[in-house]
């Protein structure tokens, strides 16, 4: 099916973002993508990400934060992350309706850092008809007594981590899966074995573009179980 992608600027508290938006003909659900804190939203991991699920007919919006915008490499704090999730879902909100699907499901996705801001702005109340994680960075690797985990009961939408076995922000792998347990049914998580934090196996040849690609079909089918129409 697929789509053209749209470069796009977005306004975030009167400083512009890059975007690209894709919708396919017929979509109905927008899943709006956020970028881990190493790489930008041209990153073929996301952008293998984001076309696979333009194939399987879903709108998606994908961004950088300000600070990449700016050419920066230290991730911006979480308050200026969450405003622009907020700005971003605001548009990717209007953009829906302009194409004539007003109220359609808005899903808050990203990679590591992206999705870790996305939860946090979700907590805060931001809307979103769900969240999927690529890579939740549950703690700093080799700290697992430091989990970053305490907003994550407040979030009453379906949330599905994807997550690699061998991801060293999520070892052991039990503590994630106890983070889900306490935050309750609404919580999946689905591991990937072998996957490291961004989802490569050792000894398995893929380029980042065919990583990322990989994971559209189980982000596609957690949010078409959850979502009203898509």
């Amino acid at each position: 099916m697929g789509a053209l992608e749209e470069p796009i600027t977005i306004d975030v508290d009167g400083s512009p973002v890059s975007g690209v938006y894709a919708r396919p003909v017929g979509a109905s659900t927008t899943i709006v993508v956020a970028h881990g804190a190493g790489a930008g939203m041209e990153h073929p991991f996301l952008a293998g990400f984001t076309r696979a699920l333009n194939d399987d007919g879903f709108a998606t919006l994908r961004f950088n934060f300000a600070y990449r915008e700016a050419g920066r490499r230290f991730p911006d704090r979480p308050p200026a992350a969450i405003a622009a999730w907020r700005a971003v879902t605001d548009v990717a909100t209007a953009r829906a309706a302009d194409a004539g699907s007003p109220g359609e499901p808005i899903w808050a996705t990203g990679k590591s850092f992206g999705g870790r801001m996305a939860s946090m702005a979700v907590a805060e109340g931001m809307p979103a008809a769900g969240l999927v994680f690529l890579g939740y960075p549950l703690h700093a690797p080799g700290k697992p007594d430091k989990p970053r985990d305490e907003h994550l009961p407040a979030i009453a939408v379906p949330m599905l981590f994807l997550q690699g076995t061998n991801d060293p922000f999520a070892t052991p792998n039990e503590q994630l899966d106890e983070v889900a347990r306490r935050v309750g049914p609404n919580a999946v998580v689905q591991w990937l074995e072998g996957g490291g934090h961004s989802f490569e196996v050792k000894g398995v040849k893929r380029s980042a573009a065919e990583i990322g690609a990989s994971l559209a079909a189980p982000t596609a089918a957690f949010v078409r179980a959850h979502s009203p129409v898509g």
